[in-house]
C-alpha cells in the first residue's frame, strides 16, 4: 500500500508536547505509524528488542492498520501489551481488548510477543501481579495512548486518576460519561449492558515509556483535547498529563482539534 505521508495542516509545541495536526484519520494514522516505526526499529538497533504499550479501540485504528504495513519493523524483536481490559470479560466478546489487539495487530504480523491482560481470571489480583510483573521486567520504550471523551487515559477516569498512583495497575470503576462512550462506539447496546469495572495500567505506568505518541481523532473528542492541551494539569482531565512526558507527539485531525485557539 501507498504509506506516502502528506504534510500537517498545523504543527506547534505545547507544554512538553509536539502537536501536529492532519486534515483526517487516515493521514493522522500514516504519519503517527511512520514515527512509532522509527521508534521501535530504533530501540532494537541499540537493546535488541523494543517493548510497547498499545492502546486500544476505535480511536487507534488507522495507527495500528499503517504499523502493520511498516516494512522495516522487525516484529519476532518486539514485545507488545495492551493497556485495560474490562472485569469479567472473556478474550472472545467482541469487544475485549485483548480480542482488539490480537485481531488488529497480533494476527496480522509475524512473530513478536503479545501479552494479554486477562478480565476474566478467576484470581484477578494474581492476574494484575502477573502482568504488573511482565510490564517491569525491563523499561518500556513506547506507549500509544487515546483521549477519551472525558480526559481519560486507558481507564484512568478523571475520579480513578492519581498522577502519582503508587500501583502499575488496578481495578476501577468507570463513569457513566466513559460507558457511554463505549456504547456509542457500538461496542455495547445499552448503558446497561455496559461493565461497570475494568484494570487499567495506572498513569506512571503509562507515563514511563521512553516516547509516548497520543492519536486523538474525530470531534467528540474536541473538549477533551482543548482541556488536556489548554490546561490546567490536573486529573480532572487525566490527559494532561502528556505535557508532562519528556518525549510525546500528540496527533489531532482537524476536527479534535478544532476547540484550539491555534487549529488554524
Amino acid at each position: 500500500m501507498d504509506a506516502t505521508l502528506v504534510e500537517p495542516l498545523a504543527g506547534f509545541q505545547q507544554g512538553n508536547a509536539w502537536v501536529v495536526i492532519f486534515a483526517n484519520q487516515d493521514d493522522l494514522g500514516r504519519a503517527a505509524a511512520t514515527q512509532a516505526a522509527g521508534v521501535i526499529s530504533g530501540a532494537i538497533r541499540k537493546q535488541g528488542r523494543a517493548r510497547i504499550i498499545v492502546g486500544t479501540g476505535n480511536s487507534q485504528d488507522r495507527l495500528i492498520h499503517w504499523l502493520t504495513q511498516q516494512p522495516d519493523i522487525d516484529w519476532k524483536s518486539v514485545e507488545v501489551f495492551h493497556m485495560d481490559e474490562y472485569v469479567g470479560m472473556p478474550a472472545t466478546h467482541s469487544a475485549s481488548f485483548a480480542r482488539w489487539l490480537k485481531t488488529h495487530l497480533a494476527d496480522l504480523v509475524p512473530g513478536g510477543q503479545f501479552h494479554y491482560l486477562a478480565g476474566d481470571a478467576a484470581d484477578l489480583d494474581g492476574e494484575m501481579n502477573r502482568y504488573a510483573a511482565a510490564l517491569a521486567s525491563a523499561p518500556i520504550d513506547l506507549c500509544f495512548i487515546g483521549f477519551g471523551e472525558n480526559g481519560h487515559i486507558a481507564f484512568n477516569d478523571p475520579h480513578e486518576a492519581d498522577f502519582s498512583d503508587p500501583k502499575p495497575i488496578k481495578r476501577v470503576r468507570l463513569d457513566e460519561k466513559c460507558r457511554m462512550q463505549q456504547v456509542g462506539e457500538g461496542h455495547f447496546p445499552s448503558l446497561d449492558a455496559a461493565p461497570l469495572e475494568a484494570i487499567t495500567l495506572t498513569c506512571p505506568t503509562l507515563m514511563s515509556a521512553r516516547d509516548v505518541i497520543a492519536v486523538v481523532p474525530e470531534q467528540r473528542k474536541a473538549q477533551a483535547v482543548r482541556d488536556a492541551l489548554q490546561g490546567p494539569l490536573s486529573t480532572k482531565c487525566p490527559a494532561s498529563l502528556v505535557l508532562t512526558h519528556p518525549s510525546v507527539t500528540v496527533y489531532l485531525d482537524k476536527d479534535s482539534a478544532s476547540l484550539l485557539p491555534r487549529a488554524d
